[in-house]
């Protein structure tokens, strides 16, 4: 008899700070839920994006591809249609793989591999419409701005419920209709437990315009430890868009924004229990159940006098990870070395025993998971920009590109803007390059050679296919 595949239940939020978690030890936010899959699950204490911005990062995630490979290296860019994803191959092994919520796919393939998409937000942008007429849409009106400019959002950050906080109304909603319908069928009997079932519950909050209840807001309002003494990092892109407290906004709106923040934190936790607990209403045991809870990239909050994303500062790309397993076996252990979302691919086919596919840039996590780092290359990646484009959108090109190896961070701009080099170790702030200090430059040079082989720099390999994993 063939072994019944384990359910997978993956939560997923947008832009949540990794260290704003209870079981980050922050002493403010309320986090029950996330607290206790950490306690019975492991940890990923040094979890990475593979791009530090939404549509790369959860493109290369689906893709168990870093973003020069799968060719989604900015924002807008999209997988091609049948590109290979973690829910394409455990469909094609009998999954059924529903997707509740934000997913970003801008292209024609809106599905990339779910059997079933619940909730709005699915569109195809302009620049994908097969044949569309250039001479239409050119006299179109084309919104250039998606959302305020960053000292706007912070000034209008609080109680409020937001475009955002309705995305996830929506979410929800589908999520707990389908879970009903799925294991329960109250009529013509349609339910189908015995199949396999990866179920994607992905919220946008945390994400920008930062506004939540009254509730929230006024218990975090005067316990939260904003960032208001912050100067921006003396770097042409690390310093860029910086937010100026007390010239740009005043401490009180920073306070504001970080509190309406951390109620967003707490409403995604309060809605992850409702789906749990609709699981379990329906009779199934989570402990038999893989969960996974993770976001797409960070938050900056005001750290560095910068606010949301798209930095390499451990703020921006470094992410939440929490895998749980069935059983009991793993509770309670955490992994210090440093992984990528990437990795998630390689890690659900170990998990169902569905064959992984060539040309990956993902590595299972099932050793780390039960303990065994031996082996492991401690190196995780992350980029932004680039040149290749798979569409007709134009966009400014660059290349941002950061390499972390144990507690060192390599981070690469091109050839106009200085290379940098922290070492988390020595300075957890981020506030020291050490790109110049002797002391590093054997490491250093490891790097670049790293970094050519990733198809970046003066030297970049003309040959790139993937990171070689």
């Amino acid at each position: 008899m063939t072994r019944q595949r384990p359910n997978i239940l993956f939560l997923m939020s947008d832009q949540h700070r990794a260290d704003i978690a209870g079981f980050q030890n922050d002493p403010v936010v309320r986090t029950p839920v996330l607290d206790e899959l950490a306690q019975t699950g492991v940890i990923f204490n040094n979890a990475y994006t593979p791009a530090p911005i939404c549509i790369p990062a959860r493109q290369s995630m689906a893709a168990g591809q870093l973003p020069r490979t799968c060719g989604c290296e900015v924002f807008g860019e999209d997988l091609a249609p049948g590109h290979m994803t973690f829910a394409r191959r455990l469909s094609q092994y009998g999954y059924a793989t529903v997707a509740c919520g934000k997913l970003h796919h801008n292209g024609s393939d809106q599905m990339q591999g779910w059997t079933r998409r619940i909730g709005d937000g699915m569109s195809v942008r302009h620049d994908f419409i097969e044949g569309r007429n250039l001479e239409a849409f050119r006299d179109l009106p084309v919104a250039t701005e998606h959302k305020w400019s960053q000292a706007k959002e912070v000034k209008r950050a609080g109680i409020g419920q937001g475009p955002i906080n309705g995305h996830d109304a929506y979410t929800l909603d589908g999520a707990l209709r389908f879970i009903e319908n799925f294991f329960a069928g109250p009529y013509y009997d349609r339910a189908t437990p015995t199949r396999p079932l990866m179920l994607m519950v992905s919220f946008v909050r945390p994400h920008v315009p930062f506004l939540t209840t009254h509730d929230k807001f006024t218990y975090y309002l005067n316990r939260v430890a904003p960032y208001v003494d912050e100067s921006a990092f003396d770097h042409p892109f690390l310093g860029s868009r910086a937010v100026t407290p007390g010239v740009d906004v005043s401490e009180r709106e920073i306070r504001r924004a970080t509190a309406a923040y951390y109620g967003m934190v707490e409403g995604i936790d309060q809605d992850y229990g409702k789906v749990l607990e609709a699981l379990e209403h329906v009779g199934q045991d989570l402990n038999d159940w893989i969960i996974i809870y993770t976001s797409d990239h960070g938050e900056m909050l005001g750290e560095h006098a910068l606010w949301e994303k798209t930095k390499f500062f451990e703020g921006s790309v470094k992410v939440p990870l929490i895998i749980r397993l069935p059983g009991p076996a793993n509770a309670g252990r955490i992994v210090e070395e440093n992984v990528n979302l990437c990795d998630l691919f390689a890690t659900i086919c170990d998990l169902t025993d569905v064959p992984a596919v060539d040309g990956l840039d993902s590595r299972s996590l099932l050793p780390l998971l039960n303990g065994e780092s031996s082996g492991w290359d401690n190196e995780t990646v992350s980029a932004y920009g680039g040149t290749h484009l798979g569409h007709e959108a134009r966009f400014d090109r660059y290349e941002n590109l950061m390499i972390k190896r144990d507690h060192l961070k390599y981070q690469y701009y091109g050839p106009e803007m200085p290379e940098v080099l922290f070492d988390l170790s020595r300075n957890p702030e981020e506030t020291s390059n050490f790109l110049d200090n002797p002391d590093y430059a054997d490491a250093l040079a490891a790097f670049r050679i790293r970094r050519d082989e990733l198809g970046y720099g003066p030297n970049a390999s003309a040959d790139y296919k993937n990171a070689g994993y």
